[in-house]
């Protein structure tokens, strides 16, 4: 049986660092803080928003909430960006993307007004540049950060190893993959096009599945001493309950790969409960630099 690689735990470890550490800024006069814009009443949005802002309180950082409408032009989008920019008192940002359809051709532009120092959660060109060139230029995608928490909390060393991430996503795959290597692993990507996944990944010491694929990292894809890190959140209704609760999975057949592997995050419990502390984590290190 497989070591679990739980959310929690490394939640704990996280939100007792934080509180710590916001403690110490406030005692200074700096209220950490994190500004939240949002178009719209999407339902996943306000999901998160929620998580993010019970999270908050509980570390210890203030929320300011920047709502629009979701007809909202582009010039009152970067207007908000811009206030945001200019408030002293607001450290990071985190805005709801994608944009609604009618913005689509603008996101690009509109991600990039935000100044790079307040982009908590890798909205910015500059902030993705930073990640690829190992520089501090603003901050990495809080998902593949996650993961870099969890291996680090867990004493997984990378160092010589070889790792293999299933994604090539700008949000997840490519940063996770650079964050490996600055580890110190031997990174491959595999994606869509890929020939032989499966045995790639069975020459692995460490996966990272975000296909976002349900059951499609199979038994197939491990072998014995492995670590899996499964990112993906599927739809699954075979593990629906009585209640109507749950239905979500990750990319493995969970009961096929943990008997096999040495260590897997299962899902839920995994990766995901990581994202809003890292998060915060984000927001606390721009408070630190003002």
């Amino acid at each position: 049986m497989a070591k679990r690689l739980l959310g929690k735990e490394v939640n704990e470890a996280l939100v007792a660092s934080l509180q710590e550490r916001t403690a110490a800024l406030r005692e200074k006069g700096v209220v950490p803080t994190l500004g939240i814009i949002r178009l719209g009443e999407n339902p996943s949005d306000l999901s998160y928003e929620k998580g993010a802002t019970k999270r908050a309180e509980e570390v210890g950082v203030a929320v300011k909430n920047y709502v629009l409408p979701e007809t909202a032009t582009k010039e009152e989008v970067l207007a908000v960006i811009d206030e945001v920019n200019a408030d002293d008192s607001v450290h990071g940002v985190l805005m709801f993307r994608p944009l609604p359809k009618h913005l689509k051709a603008d996101q690009d532009e509109i991600c990039n007004r935000l100044v790079p120092c307040k982009d908590v959660d890798s909205m910015t060109h500059m902030s993705n540049a930073g990640v690829f060139e190992g520089q501090a230029l603003g901050y990495a995608p809080c998902t593949p950060s996650a993961c870099m928490e969890i291996l680090d909390y867990y004493g997984i060393d990378c160092k010589g190893k070889n790792a293999v991430v299933i994604g090539r996503s700008l949000v997840v795959g490519k940063p996770a993959a650079m964050m490996l290597m600055q580890k110190n692993a031997t990174v491959t990507i595999c994606h869509t096009k890929t020939v032989n996944t499966a045995e790639i990944c069975r020459n692995a010491d460490i996966i990272v599945s975000a296909a976002g694929v349900l059951n499609s990292l199979t038994a197939d894809y491990v072998r014995p001493g492995q670590v899996v890190i499964d990112v993906s959140m599927n739809w699954n209704p075979e593990k629906i309950t009585a209640k109507g609760k749950g239905g979500m999975s990750g990319d493995a057949v969970f009961d096929e790969v943990e008997p096999i592997v040495e260590a897997i995050t299962p899902v839920p419990g995994g990766v995901g409960a990581v994202t809003t502390s890292v998060l915060m984590k984000h927001v606390v290190e721009a408070a630190e630099k003002v």
